[in-house]
């Protein structure tokens, strides 16, 4: 091969090699771009994947709100919160579609606390949620409830001017200078297939992608369902705290708020008062009208009672024709103020059929009379019934608390039958009842408790709290007839000590499940007395009490025991504790028979008016039991 041959021999090669480093490069550069757009689509993909975990997240929290006891206000709240910042979206919100008098209208009923919304408030200085907002025709707002269809729009000066037509330009050039808003989306909120307002969600976007649309109507759905279950759990949470006649709070949350009343007051060393009301002649209103009218009546005082209270007052129906009202920070002053203002617009408001109604009031406060609420509550009861006494229609400031309260007297007298071991009780359970006697508990409990102890030592199947539910009642049995305070808690320490001769008697006598021998009778006749003779009589302070406990047997007809009296020989008060423990005795387990539902031991009842127990007081016991019953 000569020289030249040689040279492009190797020219070819060369060529060869160039050519296969040129293939290479760009078999090299092809699997390179693929690869970049291949981490493209990965990096695409991760993104729609993270966008759609936030999305259910967001779904997932409604539906978290959805199974919770939050209120409506912050179901929502939490709602508005949890989409806002996540996909672009620089703030959201909820309006609700009212109407009044003057028409058609938006309100903020939820919004998330962000950057975008704080900033329009600081320029509009009345802040959009407190304004009534307008809900004009051809509006965004309109079209969106009105059609049923999300609607997103970039002319965000106009879609605000919308809402706040009053808004000053230059407040509206200032808000549009953000130029991070690009558009606002409106979706329809619809409530169990009624428009209940709008979601409105303002965007960092311009776009709207159709997987965006199909998530912000799934969303707003998930938003409906939440509004729909809130909304049924308010409704629940309010038939169980309120009364049904009155639309007030009833006698369970009246006590539950009391508490934390008593526990804001005194952390804030702030005195607070209750006013205490009772319809004056119910039962008169009732025969002579009819109960259509007693309700209405009823209904009356507590409309008068709403229109009267402040927003932090809060008024209960404790049952029958009482109310309680709990004023915040009002002191006795102002509390009678506040007292004569109900009783006036009371005796001035016109009724159907009836006139006109009146009240008799009494009004304590809480740090001033007493620093126990226990007191502060029959304090008010006792001004309000002294109201009463004095002629009714009128009101009464409570008098503080003073050394001889029934209380004190039934503390002193169940010390006395205790320690001077006037009933049979072993050491360690009179030291125990001694204890709780003199300890700081609120009195009005012990003696429940104490009186509920003392029983259980002869009658097993007594429940604890069964005392203070006898006590209750018979005061509110007593108050339907008028009787004076001193009364009423002559009454009190009688059913605390009415039975207390029973601890005198063989403690097998109340074990017995067959029918009892005459002698056993014998025996159960004689309680009462030995009550009297045995264990009463030396106690000097509470013989106003001992001829209610000596005649609580005797029966309207003559035919009870011990001295067989009848008809008005018998006091009021010892009627009253006659029915009553024969109420309670009837729906407790006895070991010779079952126990019965009330409405059953009502009908006993019944059947012995007349013989065992006056018919009226029957009918007023009767009505008192069928009312707390509802």
């Amino acid at each position: 091969m000569g020289f030249f041959d040689k040279i492009n021999e190797v020219r070819r090669k060369i060529s060869e090699v160039e050519d296969n480093i040129y293939h290479g490069k760009e078999d090299y550069l092809e699997i390179y771009e693929r690869n970049l757009q291949l981490e493209k689509e990965i990096e695409e993909r991760t993104k729609e994947l993270d966008v759609a975990n936030k999305r259910m997240l967001s779904l997932q929290n409604i539906l978290d709100m959805m199974n919770s006891a939050k209120p409506l206000r912050n179901v929502l709240e939490t709602v508005v919160n949890s989409i806002q910042g996540e996909f672009g979206y620089l703030h959201s919100t909820i309006l609700k579609k009212e109407i009044d008098t003057n028409g058609e209208y938006l309100v903020v009923v939820a919004e998330a606390d962000d950057i975008t919304i704080k900033r329009a408030d600081d320029i509009l200085k009345n802040p959009i949620q407190s304004r009534r907002l307008a809900y004009t025709k051809n509006s965004v707002f309109y079209n969106t409830i009105n059609d049923k269809k999300l609607i997103q729009t970039t002319d965000i000066g106009s879609t605000l001017k919308a809402i706040m037509p009053d808004i000053e330009e230059n407040q509206l050039e200032e808000i549009l200078q953000d130029k991070s808003v690009r558009s606002i989306i409106t979706i329809p909120l619809y409530v169990l297939e009624k428009p209940f307002g709008i979601f409105a969600v303002f965007s960092s976007r311009d776009d709207l992608a159709d997987s965006e649309t199909d998530f912000l109507n799934m969303y707003a759905q998930q938003i409906e369902l939440a509004i729909t279950i809130a909304n049924l759990f308010e409704k629940v949470k309010e038939q169980a705290v309120t009364d049904g006649l009155t639309g007030l709070y009833n006698r369970r949350y009246f006590e539950e708020y009391l508490k934390k009343e008593v526990i804001r007051s005194l952390r804030v060393n702030q005195p607070f008062s209750v006013i205490g009301l009772d319809l004056d002649y119910l039962k008169k209103i009732n025969d002579t009208y009819g109960h259509t009218s007693g309700d209405l009546a009823i209904k009356t005082i507590a409309e008068v009672l709403k229109s009267n209270a402040r927003s932090i007052d809060t008024a209960a129906r404790m049952g029958g024709e009482e109310f309680n009202i709990i004023l915040p920070g009002v002191g006795s002053e102002g509390a009678m103020i506040a007292a004569e203002r109900i009783r006036k617009t009371i005796e001035e408001t016109p009724i159907e059929t009836i006139g006109h109604i009146t009240a008799s009031i009494g009004v304590a406060t809480f740090l001033e009379h007493s620093d126990n609420i226990e007191d502060i509550l029959e304090l008010t009861d006792q001004a309000m019934y002294l109201s009463k006494r004095n002629g009714r229609n009128q009101v009464t400031l409570a008098k503080p608390m003073d050394e001889t309260s029934w209380q004190e007297l039934a503390v002193s007298a169940f010390l006395d039958i205790i320690n001077k071991k006037k009933i049979p009780l072993s050491e360690d359970f009179r030291n125990e009842l001694s204890s709780k006697l003199l300890s700081s508990t609120t009195q009005s409990e012990v003696l429940y408790s104490v009186a509920d102890l003392l029983t259980q030592t002869y009658n097993s199947m007594h429940i604890q709290g069964g005392v203070k539910l006898k006590v209750l009642t018979a005061v509110s049995l007593a108050k339907r007839f008028d009787l004076s305070k001193e009364e009423i808690d002559n009454l009190k320490i009688a059913m605390l000590l009415y039975d207390i001769g029973n601890l005198l008697l063989p403690p097998n006598l109340f074990k017995k499940t067959e029918p009892l021998t005459p002698e056993d009778k014998q025996l159960i006749q004689e309680h009462p007395i030995l009550a009297v003779r045995e264990i009463l009589n030396p106690i000097t302070y509470i013989q106003d009490v001992i001829p209610i406990i000596e005649s609580h047997h005797e029966n309207w007809d003559g035919t009870g025991y011990p001295a067989k009296l009848s008809h008005d020989e018998i006091p009021m008060t010892s009627q009253i504790v006659l029915i009553v423990d024969a109420f309670f005795a009837l729906i407790e387990q006895r070991p010779y028979r079952d126990k019965l539902e009330p409405p059953q031991a009502l009908e006993v009842i019944k059947k012995d008016a007349g013989i065992k127990w006056n018919k009226t007081l029957v009918d007023e016991f009767v009505a008192l039991i069928e009312n707390e019953l509802k």
